[in-house]
């Protein structure tokens, strides 16, 4: 199987053939999702972690296998069976995700208003899984109220609301607490940034609520100020999440790389 795929492995990784002058593509840059750089291995098939999850996740996991066997891919994959209702997410899952590096995870279900803490939440702070990244773009052929649609959001996933601290201060009054801190923010503006550049992306939108909660978003927006001074060539903006939401369904094509520290999208 790695002797296969390792010739597929090879074209993916290949950078693009430069256009020549006479096509109207002369002189774009070929544009390739980077998260981090890809480094290339010796073709040996590579674990990874699948916990198939809830609900839809074993369709959608299952969908990802077959695809995976379907290239050819020189990949292998460890079970667990986790579901959403589990006190607490086993220790040998934990363990072999720290060891292969990815996981293939569909969704858990988390208890509304009671019952045990998410699992979700759980995986993200037990491997510090502070960067959520969701790419929103067209799909040629096919027909939508909006072109030109590329929009990558980035939201920290550790705190602010995810905070998850939450006490009952006196009978009937509950105080839920969003902490905000200057490594954190620093830290997923960073990612923003490096993304942006990566990617040849040209802007980085802060999404935030600082008009109302003007010490914690405060905080945020003065971390991404600092680092964006740093990335010169490209450009920096900021938003209200209120006026963002409306911009989304108005005129989403004018948003590139957008980085906040809330839930207001997934």
């Amino acid at each position: 199987m790695a002797r296969r795929s390792t010739p597929l492995l090879r074209r993916l990784l290949a950078p693009s053939p430069s256009p020549s002058a006479s096509t109207p593509l002369a002189g774009a840059v070929s544009r390739r999702t980077v998260t981090y750089m890809p480094r290339p291995g010796d073709g040996a098939p590579r674990g990874v972690t699948l916990i198939p999850g809830d609900g839809i996740g074993p369709l959608v996991t299952g969908a990802v296998r077959q695809v995976m066997e379907a290239m050819h891919a020189p990949v292998y994959f460890e079970t667990y069976e986790v579901r959403g209702d589990m006190p607490t997410v086993p220790a040998e899952v934990i363990e072999s995700i720290r060891r292969n590096k990815v996981c293939l995870k569909g969704g858990l279900a988390t208890p509304v208003g009671g019952g045990v803490s998410s699992l979700n939440m759980q995986l993200r702070k037990e491997l510090d899984l502070y960067a959520a990244l969701v790419n929103c773009f067209n799909l040629p052929g096919l027909p939508t109220r909006h072109d030109n649609v590329d929009i990558v959001v980035i939201r920290e996933n550790t705190e602010g609301e995810y905070s998850g601290l939450e006490h009952e201060v006196v009978p009937g009054v509950v105080e839920s607490l969003k902490v905000i801190t200057k490594f954190c923010s620093e830290r997923i503006a960073k990612y923003a940034f490096e993304y942006a550049f990566l990617n040849n992306r040209k802007k980085v939108t802060a999404v935030h609520k600082a008009n109302i909660m003007k010490l914690a978003d405060g905080l945020f927006l003065e971390s991404c100020r600092e680092v964006a001074k740093k990335y010169p060539g490209i450009q920096y903006n900021e938003i209200i999440v209120d006026n963002c939401c409306m911009q989304l369904v108005a005129k989403p094509e004018q948003f590139d790389v957008m980085v906040c520290v809330f839930t207001f999208i997934n």
